[in-house]
C-alpha cells in the first residue's frame, strides 16, 4: 500500500507535515510505504532535522503550492506542477492508494471530481465528522459543509454513505440512522426533511430510526445523523468552540478531550472512486500522523469500493 501526502498544504506545511509523516512511519504496519508530495528540497531539509533518512520514503518533487485563499477551480487547473494537483495525478494513475492533505479544500474537492471522479449513481460526495458520543463511543455527521444546499434524493444516499463509513470503519453493525430535524415526530421539520424522512423510511439497506434533535448529537439515539452541509457545519463548528472554551477556561475534562480534532486527523470524501482524506488547515503533526493513519484504515476497509458496490446495486434508486 502506498499513502500519498501532501506536505505543502496546511498553515504549518512543510514543518509540521514532514513531522507528522514521520511519526505515523513508525506506527504504520509494514507493507505500507508513505509518498511525500511537494517540494523536493524542503521535505530533505525537514528530515535530516528528524534525523531520518530519505529513503525511507518516496518523495515526488511538485514545487508549487496551492494556497489557502485560491481560487480551487482556477488553481488546480493552471498550477499541474502543485502538491495536489500532483498527488491527484499519481491517485488517478493508480501509482498511489490513497492521498491525503491539509491544504485548500476545495482543490481537494475540485481534484476529486476532476480526476478519480464521483461513483457511478452518486448525485454529490459527502464529508462526515466523528462525533464523541457520552457512552464513551463514537457517531458520525454528514454532510459538514461540502453541499450547503441539498435535495432529498442526496440526503437519502448521505444515509448510504454514512451508514457504510460507520459499518466498516466504526465497526458498529446495523448502524442506527437519523435525519437532523427540529422534531423528532415524523411531520417536523422543513419541506426538505419531511421529504427526506419518506424516502428514508421506506429504505431496507439501512436501520432508519427516524428523526433525531440537536440535542441528540452525542447521544446513543442515533450511530449516523444525515443532514444538508450548512446545518451540519453549524453543529460541526459549534461542537469544535466546546474543546476550545474549555481549555482556554483551564479545564481538564476527558470527554471534552475527545473533541480535540487532532486524535482523528480528517475525513474521507464519501462517494468517490478512490481514498481522499482531507484534514483542517491548521493541523500539526500529530493531526498529520493521524491523517495518515486513518488514510491506511480507510484504504485497508476498501470503503470506497464497498461504497461502489452498494450503488452498483441500486442501493439508492
Amino acid at each position: 500500500m502506498k499513502i500519498g501526502i501532501d506536505i505543502m498544504g496546511g498553515d504549518y506545511a512543510p514543518v509540521e507535515t514532514v513531522a507528522g509523516a514521520v511519526q505515523a512511519l513508525h506506527e504504520l504496519p509494514e507493507g505500507v510505504r508513505l509518498v511525500l508530495i511537494g517540494d523536493a528540497h524542503a521535505i530533505a531539509q525537514e528530515l535530516t532535522k528528524h534525523g531520518v533518512s530519505a529513503t525511507a520514503f518516496d518523495i515526488v518533487d511538485a514545487p508549487e503550492v496551492i494556497g489557502m485563499g485560491e481560487h480551487p477551480t482556477k488553481a488546480f487547473q493552471q498550477k499541474t506542477n502543485s502538491s495536489i494537483a500532483v498527488g491527484f495525478h499519481l491517485l488517478k494513475e493508480g501509482k498511489i492508494d490513497s492521498f491525503a492533505s491539509a491544504g485548500n479544500t476545495g482543490a481537494m474537492l475540485v481534484g476529486s471530481m476532476f480526476t478519480v471522479k464521483a461513483v457511478q449513481g452518486i448525485l454529490r460526495p459527502a464529508i462526515a465528522t466523528l462525533l464523541p458520543k457520552v457512552s464513551g463511543g463514537w457517531g458520525l455527521l454528514l454532510d459538514v459543509g461540502v453541499n450547503a444546499d441539498c435535495k432529498p434524493e442526496v440526503l437519502q444516499q448521505f444515509a448510504v454513505l454514512g451508514a457504510l463509513y460507520a459499518q466498516h470503519i466504526l465497526h458498529i453493525e446495523q448502524p442506527k440512522v437519523g435525519l437532523m430535524s427540529i422534531g423528532e415526530e415524523e411531520e417536523k421539520g422543513n419541506l426538505l426533511v419531511k421529504e427526506t424522512h419518506t424516502l428514508l423510511k421506506d429504505m431496507r439497506e439501512i436501520n432508519f430510526i427516524g428523526n433525531v434533535e440537536g440535542r441528540d448529537l452525542f447521544n446513543d439515539k442515533a450511530d449516523v445523523i444525515v443532514t444538508d452541509g450548512f446545518t451540519g457545519n453549524v453543529m460541526l463548528k459549534e461542537a469544535e468552540s466546546f474543546y476550545a472554551i474549555i481549555k482556554k477556561r483551564g479545564i481538564s475534562d476527558p470527554y471534552f478531550d475527545r473533541f480535540n480534532y487532532e486524535d482523528y486527523g480528517g475525513t474521507p470524501i464519501l462517494g468517490i472512486n478512490s481514498t481522499v482524506i482531507i484534514a483542517h488547515g491548521i493541523s500539526k503533526a500529530k493531526a498529520i500522523k493521524n491523517m495518515v493513519l486513518l488514510s491506511h484504515e480507510v484504504v485497508s476497509a476498501g470503503l470506497s469500493d464497498r461504497i461502489a458496490a452498494a450503488f452498483s446495486k441500486e442501493a439508492v434508486n
